[in-house]
């Protein structure tokens, strides 16, 4: 008798200290649904800030194309254009036309269009050859080439993202036709980039080449079974250059690598910078779960976001440091430990996705530090846009809003691709089933059910 009432007394304890950790349970969920709500609501309306400024301030109404030379207020400093960020801008306005109903407006478009044209007319140094200047002057003319494959790459992303708004063949056909210019370039014969071969120079693979064909391979395969076929091998192969990139045992991503996957000698071989391994991680986990590899997933984000972000973070005064020396011998770039915008941007993008597509709280956190310590350094809130160059102290280095190598897209590109991964995670939690009720049970959202 005594020990039956011993076990009927046991269990409704347990029941209670049930209770109590469901309780728990919803108490966190709820705060983690108004933490992930609370930082949708706050990217939102930063991207409504940044596209407003870009827009007011960038549009060349007479000869097409965008400024991208903008001071702090907005004020054009410079009237050049650089191909690359014509690209760039072109593909953030129509990306965000085709994505977010509330950009759906015909100023935008008819600016994306406008753009596109003045690629179209201007952008290649001797049409019909493929080759594109890097420096226009404001009217088009051609200022300055570079041997590399990168005004090509986003005069393509341009192109097929204006076909996919617009509907019109001949933006598909101009996409089409470069992709290919360009992987002929970088797997059969570069002598089309004007580089000399010099005999001192080490066969050496840069990982943004790799890097940026991937990322084409999954523009021009979005919704299109045919492209997708087509380029499925490239992307295998893009993938393996970029896991080459791994070194040292797995212990350190570098920047250059041998054409055959080796470690390069000297500041060449030991070069690292934090935030392309960054960025190169996001496209390989949207390759990753493109072929659901789920080994190649964790690989990823062990090696290409986890790893440079520990070893990038600045322990002193927050932020990623620009560059760094596998052997940490002193850098000889001059910015080297400067905190610039674009890492930063990559690393929001790259954390949250990790988080999204496998549930690791870690990642999570890591993304609310970093947002934390970007939207706190390098947003404007007096005039809009972000400051691009911070000294390591995180204080603002150049005022300039864009420059050569700063335009409308790495800001817009994240904030806009958080503002969606934050909203299928709250739809997540919404739809998850809810907790086990309790005595009083607490009105909340349910988890995410990613873990």
């Amino acid at each position: 008798m005594s020990g039956g009432l011993r076990v009927r007394q046991a269990s409704g304890g347990t029941d209670r200290g049930g209770a109590v950790l469901e309780r728990a349970r919803a108490e966190d969920m709820e705060k983690e649904w108004e933490t992930l709500r609370a930082w949708k609501e706050r990217v939102g309306q930063e991207l409504d800030r940044v596209v407003a400024f870009w827009m007011e301030h960038s549009h060349d109404q007479e000869h097409g194309g965008f400024f991208t030379c903008l001071g702090r207020d907005g004020q054009v400093y410079d009237n050049l254009k650089y191909v690359w960020l014509q690209g760039r801008q072109v593909w953030m306005y129509c990306r965000l036309y085709r994505k977010f109903q509330r950009f759906r407006h015909s100023e935008l478009l008819d600016s994306a269009k406008a753009g596109g044209e003045f690629l179209l007319r201007y952008a290649r140094v001797a049409p019909p050859g493929k080759k594109c200047a890097f420096v226009l002057t404001q009217s088009g003319l051609p200022v300055k080439v570079q041997r590399t494959i990168f005004s090509e790459c986003f005069y393509t992303m341009a192109m097929n993202e204006l076909w996919r708004v617009t509907g019109e063949e001949r933006y598909q056909n101009e996409a089409v036709e470069m992709m290919d210019q360009i992987i002929h370039w970088v797997r059969e014969d570069p002598s089309g980039l004007g580089r000399p071969q010099l005999p001192g120079t080490p066969p050496a693979e840069s990982m943004a080449v790799p890097m940026m064909l991937l990322n084409l391979v999954e523009q021009l395969g979005e919704a299109d079974e045919e492209l997708a076929g087509k380029y499925a091998e490239l992307g295998d192969w893009c993938a393996q250059r970029i896991l080459q990139h791994v070194q040292r045992d797995g212990q350190a991503v570098l920047e250059n690598v041998s054409e055959d996957g080796k470690e390069l000698s000297g500041c060449l071989g030991r070069h690292q910078n934090p935030g392309h391994a960054l960025e190169a991680g996001w496209f390989l986990l949207r390759h990753a779960i493109r072929k659901g590899d789920p080994e190649l997933q964790a690989h990823v984000i062990d090696k290409f976001l986890l790893l440079p972000f520990h070893s990038g973070w600045d322990p002193k005064h927050g932020g990623l440091f620009y560059f760094q020396d596998a052997d940490n011998l002193c850098p000889t770039q001059l910015e080297w430990d400067m905190k610039l915008w674009w890492p930063h941007s990559e690393a929001m993008i790259a954390f949250l996705m990790g988080y999204s597509y496998s549930g690791d709280p870690t990642l999570l956190r890591v993304f609310y530090q970093v947002a934390e310590y970007t939207f706190r350094q390098f947003r404007d809130p007096e005039y809009g846009e972000w400051f691009g160059y911070l000294n390591r102290e995180g204080k603002v280095a150049l005022t300039i809003k864009g420059g050569p190598f700063k335009g409308c897209f790495h800001v817009p590109r994240c904030l806009a691709m958080c503002e969606e991964m934050l909203g299928a995670l709250l739809s997540r939690l919404a739809s998850a089933p809810a907790p086990a009720p309790t005595c009083s049970p607490p009105a909340v959202p349910a988890r995410c059910g990613v873990e």
